[in-house]
C-alpha cells in the first residue's frame, strides 16, 4: 500500500463519494465519510514520514514516465499541505454527525457526506499532482462540490452565495486556464517540474508575461485575495457550520498553495519578482486586504461573517510574506497558511457549537454564553487568542516568524500593517469576548453546553492550537524545509 500511498489518498474520497450517496441510512454515509478521513489522515503521516526520509516522491499514473504521462508528486511543502487537508477533515467528521443532522434534512445527508468526500478528493488532488492542467481538474472538482454544499444551507440567502461564488469561481478558473494554455503554447508541456525547466527559455516573451497575470488573477479569485474576495463573506456566513468551518480551513490554503508553486516552482522567484513586479503588487495587495478586511470585521454583528471577513484579512499575512520575495518571507507565509487552517478551525467549530443549540450566531445570541456554554466560548476565546496572535498559540509563531521576516528585508511598512491587523483583530474578538462574558441574559438557561460528540472535536483543533504554539519545532521546520525546497540557493 506504501507503494500507492500516492495515488490512494485521492482516490480513496474520490471512490467512497458516490458509496456514501447511495447510503440507505445517513449514519451509514456518516460512518463511511470518517473511516475515509481517518484513513487519509494515516497516509498523509505516511507520506510526510517518506518525504522526510527520502526526499521529494514521484508517481507515474499509469506507468508513463513524466513528462509524456501524468505525474504525481510531492515535496516537503505539499506533504505539509496534505497532512494539514487530512487532519482537519479527520476533526471535522466526527463534529458533522450532530451539526449536520440538526441544521439539513435527513434525506439530504448523504448527498452531503459524498460532497465533502469529494471536496477532499479534489483539494487533496490539486496538491498530489504535478500536471497544470490536472490542477484545474481538481480544482473543477473541489468547487462543484463546494457550490453544492454552500447551497445546502438553511437560510436561503445561501443559495445566493452559492451563485455568486460558482460565477466568481468559474470566472477563476478559466483565467487560470488561459493561462496554463498560453504556458502550454510557450513550452509544449503541463508538467510542473517540466514547465520549471523549459520557462527560463522563453520568459522574456509577452505571453509569458500575460500567462503570469491570467494564473495570479485567477488563483487570486480562488484564494479570495482582496479585492479579489467577493465571493467569500456570504459563502461562509449561510454555509452550513462544517461546511464553513472546513473550506475556511482549507480551500483558501490549497489556492494559496497552486499560487506558491507557480511562483516559486514554475516562473522562479527570479522571473516573478524581478522581470515583472509581482512582488510590489501582492505587497500591496496584501496591506489593503489586512487592514480593510480587519476594519470591515469589526462592525459585524453576525459571528460567522465577523470571521468571514477576518479570513480575507489572514490570507493577507500569507501574501505579505510572499511579497517579501525571501526564503524567510516564503517560510513564514507557508507557516501561517497552515496555523490559519488550524485557527478557523477550531473558531468555526466553536460557532458551529453555538449555531447548533441556537440557531444562530448573531452578537445578540452569545449574551451571557461565557457561563451558559462555558466550554464551548472557552474554545472560541482560545481560537481568537490565536487570531489576534498572543504568545504561546500558533498564530503568535506565524506572525513572529513574518515579523522578523520583514525586518530582515527591512520592509518596515510591513511591520507596521501587522501591528495595526492585529490591534483591530483584537478589538473583534473582544466584541464577542466583551458580550459572551460581561453582558447577561436573564432569561438564559445556564445549562444548555454543546454535546460532548460536538465538543471533543473541537477541543481536539483548540489544543492543536496551544500544543503547537508552545512546540514549534515540528510546523516551523516543516515550513522552513519546504521553503527551502522551493527557494533552493537562489536566495
Amino acid at each position: 500500500m506504501s507503494a500507492h500511498a500516492q495515488l490512494l489518498i485521492v482516490l480513496l474520497p474520490l471512490l467512497a463519494a458516490p458509496l456514501a450517496a447511495l447510503m440507505r441510512t445517513p449514519d451509514a454515509a456518516w460512518a463511511l465519510a470518517t473511516a475515509i478521513a481517518w484513513s487519509v489522515l494515516s497516509l498523509a503521516l505516511l507520506l510526510l514520514l517518506q518525504v522526510q526520509a527520502e526526499g521529494v516522491l514521484s508517481y507515474a499514473i499509469g506507468g508513463w514516465a513524466a513528462p509524456w504521462g501524468i505525474e504525481y508528486r510531492l515535496d516537503p511543502l505539499g506533504a505539509l499541505l496534505q497532512l494539514l487537508l487530512a487532519a482537519v477533515a479527520a476533526a471535522i467528521l466526527p463534529w458533522t454527525r450532530q451539526s449536520a443532522a440538526r441544521e439539513l434534512e435527513r434525506a439530504r445527508l448523504p448527498g452531503f457526506y459524498a460532497a465533502l468526500l469529494l471536496l477532499q478528493a479534489g483539494l487533496l488532488g490539486i496538491v498530489a499532482t504535478g500536471d497544470a492542467f490536472n490542477v484545474f481538474v481538481f480544482l473543477e472538482i473541489s468547487s462543484l462540490s463546494t457550490y453544492a454544499l454552500i447551497a445546502m444551507g438553511r437560510d436561503r440567502r445561501a443559495l445566493t452565495a452559492a451563485f455568486r461564488y460558482l460565477i466568481l469561481g468559474t470566472l477563476g478558473a478559466t483565467f487560470y486556464l488561459i493561462g496554463v494554455g498560453l504556458l502550454y503554447a510557450l513550452t509544449g508541456t503541463l508538467n510542473m517540474a517540466d514547465l520549471a525547466a523549459r520557462l527560463p527559455a522563453v520568459a522574456d516573451t509577452r505571453t509569458a508575461h500575460t500567462a503570469v497575470v491570467f494564473v495570479t488573477v485567477g488563483l487570486g479569485l480562488k484564494l479570495a485575495m482582496f479585492p479579489l474576495h467577493a465571493w467569500l463573506p456570504n459563502a461562509y456566513a449561510y454555509a452550513p457550520s462544517a461546511v464553513t468551518a472546513l473550506l475556511a480551513a482549507t480551500a483558501t490554503k490549497v489556492a494559496l498553495y497552486v499560487l506558491v508553486r507557480f511562483v516559486w516552482t514554475i516562473f522562479g522567484a527570479e522571473f516573478a519578482f524581478g522581470a515583472i513586479p509581482l512582488a510590489a503588487l501582492l505587497g500591496v495587495l496584501a496591506v489593503l486586504g489586512m487592514l480593510i478586511a480587519s476594519a470591515v470585521a469589526v462592525r459585524q454583528d453576525e459571528v460567522k461573517r465577523l470571521l468571514a471577513w477576518s479570513s480575507v484579512a489572514q490570507i493577507g499575512y500569507a501574501l505579505a510574506g510572499l511579497a517579501l520575495a525571501s526564503g524567510a518571507g516564503l517560510a513564514a507565509a507557508l507557516l501561517h497558511l497552515a496555523n490559519h487552517g488550524l485557527m478557523k478551525g477550531a473558531l468555526f467549530l466553536a460557532l458551529g457549537n453555538i449555531a447548533w443549540r441556537f440557531g444562530n450566531t448573531r452578537l445578540s445570541t452569545l449574551r451571557g454564553l461565557g457561563r451558559a456554554m462555558p466550554w464551548t466560548m472557552a474554545a472560541f476565546v482560545a481560537g481568537g487568542l490565536s487570531l489576534v496572535g498572543v504568545p504561546l498559540t500558533v498564530g503568535f509563531v506565524s506572525k513572529w516568524a513574518l515579523l522578523q521576516a520583514a525586518l530582515a528585508a527591512g520592509a518596515w511598512w510591513l511591520v507596521g500593517a501587522i501591528a495595526l491587523a492585529s490591534l483591530l483583530a483584537l478589538a473583534y474578538v473582544w466584541r464577542v469576548v466583551e458580550v459572551a462574558y460581561f453582558e447577561a441574559s436573564e432569561s438564559r438557561d445556564l445549562r444548555c453546553e454543546a454535546p460532548l460528540g460536538l465538543l471533543l472535536p473541537t477541543w481536539l483543533l483548540v489544543l492543536a492550537n496551544l500544543w503547537l504554539g508552545i512546540d514549534t519545532r515540528w510546523t516551523l521546520g516543516l515550513a522552513e524545509a519546504a521553503a527551502r525546497a522551493l527557494a533552493g540557493a537562489g536566495l
